[in-house]
């Protein structure tokens, strides 16, 4: 057995045994106020959407390296039914301590969900160089922020729950990031790291899963689901033509990259998660849905070389350009938008008001955005003590670290 072989035996069962355990010690005493209603009329064929999307959307469409899919599908997996589990509990405690409202069971389930996909998100920055270890302690130290953060904002900034939800993208965006830059980079000529025609075909087919039921991720927990779910829909499709677009334009030989449609497709919802309930006219978020998908592949095109390479980020599966730019985006937008609306209403006699609303917006998403970073400085440091059996840079990107490949006559 070579020596850099990482047997996870005597860490990772005990670990989850321990986590499990404790879900279930919680979950049978329980917290005085948890919630047990019937939801709304209607609510559980949407939040089934949101659970497909991030299950198996998010993990297939994290297959976009050549050996590493066992991982992407079957860590993704792992993570989110062992994270639902945990945030259901913060809910609840939460709850407890009256930070906020009692809300019905599968609500607040669906709260959890969609909690979880700011660590979908964040994964797919460290994507082949974290083990299964550390994943789990990045998730339980991920989703304990991501909560203090909505705290802040819900209680302090006076943000509304939904929208309070939606800076998955933004902090689960700039977590990834800043966990990945406490990495050390891959060899220059470690070509495990590349993608293949069959990679791209199943993150392709994850990455539509995504786009399908992203209406209802945008609308789940929104008061005028209609409007959400359309304004959504119109910027997706907006962003999906416009990704077809430049793809063919910023190609040198004019053909389509499958990079380029992966990531562009889904900006249109991203940046349009803020505002998706409240805008009136559909246009809005069609130009939105065009400007997330150029800021997207423009992005990638300046940003990638000298952005990365200056801050050492190693972003395997390009999250900043997928989600963390056009959110940035959609924060600017919902401003923006907001002080338009206050413009038209002839509210600007009082500009103290409209001062103070912009200032809450921007320092809600400025402190969302610092919370991610800091915390997920912090978080990369901890992943990399020895305690938790850092993976050598030769073995990332390669699923025969953690899986039994029996075809193979040698293992490693």
């Amino acid at each position: 057995m070579p020596a850099r072989y990482l047997n996870f035996r005597c860490s990772l069962p005990w670990l989850l045994l321990l986590l499990q355990a404790l879900c279930l010690c919680c979950s049978f005493f329980g917290f005085p106020g948890a919630g047990d209603g019937l939801p709304p009329p209607g609510f559980y064929p949407d939040f089934q959407d949101v659970n497909h999307m991030v299950i198996f959307g998010f993990g297939f469409s994290l297959m976009v390296l050549r050996r590493y899919g066992f991982s992407s599908t079957g860590f993704n997996f792992l993570l989110v039914v062992l994270g639902v589990q945990c945030s259901v509990l913060v809910e609840d405690f939460l709850v407890f301590l009256g930070v906020q409202p009692d809300e019905v069971g599968v609500r607040s389930l669906a709260k959890a969900v969609v909690s979880m996909t700011a660590v979908v998100i964040s994964t797919g920055a460290v994507l082949g160089k974290a083990n299964p270890v550390q994943l789990i302690v990045m998730t339980l130290v991920e989703l304990t922020f991501f909560y203090i953060s909505r705290c802040i904002n819900r209680r302090y900034l006076q943000v509304p729950e939904h929208l309070s939800l939606m800076h998955v993208h933004l902090f689960g965006a700039y977590f990834g990031l800043a966990v990945s830059s406490r990495f050390p980079g891959p060899h220059p000529g470690l070509d495990k790291g590349r993608s293949t025609p069959k990679s791209d075909l199943f993150s392709m087919l994850g990455t539509v899963f995504v786009w399908v039921f992203w209406p209802s991720f945008n609308s789940l927990l929104a008061d005028s689901k209609e409007r959400a779910v359309l304004n959504t829909y119109l910027a997706l499709a907006v962003s999906a033509v416009a990704a077809f677009l430049l793809s063919a334009l910023t190609s040198k030989d004019g053909k389509f990259r499958m990079t380029h449609i992966h990531s562009a497709v889904l900006a249109g919802g991203v940046a349009v998660s803020y505002t998706a309930p409240s805008i009136q006219h559909p246009w809005i978020a069609m130009i939105l849905g065009l400007l997330g998908s150029v800021v997207t592949i423009l992005g990638s095109h300046c940003l990638q070389g000298c952005f990365n390479r200056a801050l050492k980020l190693q972003d395997t599966s390009g999250v900043h350009f997928t989600f963390g730019l056009p959110a940035a985006l959609g924060a600017v937008a919902s401003v923006v938008l907001c002080v338009v609306e206050k413009g038209i209403a002839k509210q600007w006699n009082d500009l103290s008001s409209l001062g103070y609303l912009v200032l809450v917006d921007v320092g809600a998403f400025c402190q969302t955005i610092s919370t991610a970073l800091i915390t997920g400085l912090v978080t990369g440091l901890i992943l990399n003590i020895k305690l938790l059996k850092a993976v050598h840079v030769s073995k990332y990107f390669d699923d025969q670290l953690y899986w039994e490949f029996p075809h193979l006559s040698v293992g490693f």
